[in-house]
C-alpha cells in the first residue's frame, strides 16, 4: 500500500538543511567544484537542444488554464521608416509553465506552508515573496545524468499507466554503466514526448508514465541536486490514489526543495547516449530572471 505522502515528506525533508533562509533548496548540492565536474563532461562539444517550441501549436489544451504561448508583432516588413529602412519587433503572451519549464519552490504547497516552512500566504497577486524562480537563476548547471527508462524496458514509450520505481532507476542506470553522484542533475525518459511530436497534444496531456512516489526516498538518499522529464508532470498521473493528486511533487517541491523540469525533449540525446555509451553531460539550464515567478521556460542545453 502507498504510504500517505505527508508521512513521506516528514522522513524526507530538508527544510532548514541549508538554513532557516534557503530559498534554492537541493541546488545548494551544486557546489563549484560540481559544476566544474560538470564542465569537464563537455568532451565533444556536441550540444543537444532539450527544449519545446515556443508556439501556438504547443502541448497545452487547457489544463489548470494554461494556454499555448500566444505571439504577436508590434512591427513588421511593412514598417518602413523615411530613410528606407525598418525593424521588426515581436512580443509573447505566455503562462511561464506551458512548454519546457523548471517548477519554482513556490509552486507548490500544501497544509499553507511551501519549501522551508514559508508560509503559502505569501503567495499572491503580486507573485511570490520568496522562493520565487529568479533565486536559481545561476543555479541550475552542472553535471546531468540520462536514466533511458523506456530503452531499458526496449520500447520507444512507456504505457501511460506506467509508474517507474526506485528498483527500474537502478536498473536502468546499472546497464547503463552510470554511477549517480551527489549534487548531479537527473534527467528521465519515458519516451511521452512521442505522444505529442507523433500524437497530439490531447493525447499527450490526457495521462502520462512516470515515477512513483517511492522514488521520492531515492532521489533523497541519492542527493540528487534537480530533476527533469520529458513528460508534463514527471511523475505518473493519474497516480491511482484518490487522496493524492501529484503526490511526487508535493514531496520533492515542498518537503525537499527539489527544482522539477518538465516536457523536457530528450529524444536526440537519448539516441546518441544509446549510440555511443555515454549517458553524462553538462547540463545548462538557467531559469529566466522573473521577479515573484513561481516557474520559467527555458531551453536547455546538454553538452557532450
Amino acid at each position: 500500500m502507498t504510504r500517505d505522502f505527508r508521512a513521506v515528506g516528514r522522513d524526507l525533508s530538508n527544510w532548514g538543511r541549508w538554513g532557516a533562509d534557503d530559498e534554492i533548496g537541493t541546488l545548494n548540492l551544486i557546489t563549484p567544484a560540481r559544476v566544474a565536474a560538470g564542465a569537464a563532461l563537455a568532451r565533444t562539444g556536441r550540444v543537444f537542444d532539450l527544449g519545446y517550441t515556443l508556439s501556438s501549436k504547443g502541448p497545452q489544451i487547457g489544463l489548470g488554464g494554461r494556454v499555448n504561448p500566444v505571439h504577436l508583432m508590434s512591427m513588421t516588413g511593412q514598417s518602413v521608416y523615411p530613410d528606407g529602412a525598418g525593424f521588426a519587433d515581436d512580443f509573447i503572451v505566455m503562462p511561464l509553465q506551458c512548454a519546457t519549464q523548471w517548477d519554482g519552490l513556490a509552486h507548490v504547497f500544501y497544509d499553507g506552508f511551501c519549501y522551508n516552512e514559508v508560509p503559502a500566504s505569501s503567495i499572491t497577486p503580486q507573485g511570490a515573496d520568496r522562493l520565487a524562480i529568479d533565486r536559481i537563476a545561476r543555479g541550475v548547471i552542472g553535471p546531468a545524468v540520462l536514466a533511458d527508462v523506456a530503452r531499458f524496458h526496449g520500447v520507444d514509450c512507456l504505457a501511460p499507466d506506467h509508474g517507474i520505481s526506485p528498483g527500474e532507476l537502478d536498473a536502468t542506470l546499472d546497464r547503463q554503466g552510470v554511477t549517480l553522484a551527489p549534487g548531479s542533475i537527473l534527467l528521465v525518459r519515458t519516451g511521452w514526448t512521442r505522444r505529442f511530436t507523433e500524437g497530439s497534444a490531447a493525447e499527450f496531456m490526457s495521462g502520462e508514465p512516470g515515477l512513483t512516489l517511492e522514488c521520492c526516498e531515492w532521489l533523497r538518499e541519492h542527493d540528487v541536486a534537480a530533476l527533469a522529464a520529458d513528460n508534463w508532470a514527471v511523475e505518473r498521473y493519474p497516480t491511482g490514489d484518490p487522496g493524492a493528486i501529484m503526490p511526487v511533487h508535493y514531496v520533492l517541491i515542498r518537503d525537499m526543495g527539489m527544482t522539477l523540469g518538465e516536457m523536457f525533449d530528450l529524444e536526440a540525446l537519448a539516441a546518441d547516449c544509446a549510440a555511443d555509451g555515454v549517458y553524462e553531460f553538462l547540463l545548462a539550464a538557467p531559469a529566466l530572471k522573473v521577479a515573484n515567478g513561481v516557474g520559467t521556460p527555458l531551453n536547455p542545453l546538454a553538452v557532450k
